[in-house]
């Protein structure tokens, strides 16, 4: 029988620019709930799946975010990010390139509370999905759940190939 890595997974969530407003920005878009609500959300949902350990973090700064990124994988901090780049999104070639310099040995999941597909234009083009494992939108702060399960997975699917 094959051993098993029963290793806690770490994940680290990454909240770009303005997340720290949730709860006043645009709730009708974003939803009431404020970025504390959302963090402790995230530490309830990842302790109910049990072995895995969660840091949250949240910058209005670029290079903040890139820096948080690059440690994942140079001080050996993270197996996963989930991260919502909110504006970045749509324009941060460097954020995406500091998600390529990591992504082949650690699961990055880009998340959105709202459908970006269903907005604007300009919200529907992501700079960082090509360079992301996967991208979560749409289901409100329930995203930023639906990744941590699925950046999880995809440790764990690593860890124990089939």
């Amino acid at each position: 029988m094959p051993e098993t890595n029963l290793a806690a997974v770490r994940v680290l969530v990454l909240h770009g620019p303005n997340l720290n407003m949730l709860g006043m920005r645009e709730p009708g878009v974003y939803g009431s709930q404020t970025l504390a609500d959302v963090d402790g959300s995230i530490r309830a949902h990842a302790n109910a799946i049990g072995a895995v350990i969660v840091d949250c973090l949240q910058s209005n700064q670029e290079g903040a975010l890139m820096d948080a990124i690059h440690k994942t994988v140079l001080q050996g901090s993270a197996d996963a990010i989930v991260l919502n780049p909110g504006a970045y999104t749509h324009y941060s070639h460097a954020i995406a390139d500091a998600i390529r310099a990591v992504s082949d040995k650690i699961v990055v999941v880009e998340v959105h509370l709202s459908n970006v597909h269903a907005r604007e234009e300009f919200r529907r083009h992501s700079v960082i999905a090509p360079a992301a494992t996967g991208q979560i939108a749409g289901f409100g702060a329930d995203s930023y759940l639906l990744g941590v399960s699925a950046a999880v997975a995809m440790v764990q699917k690593k860890r124990n190939p089939i």
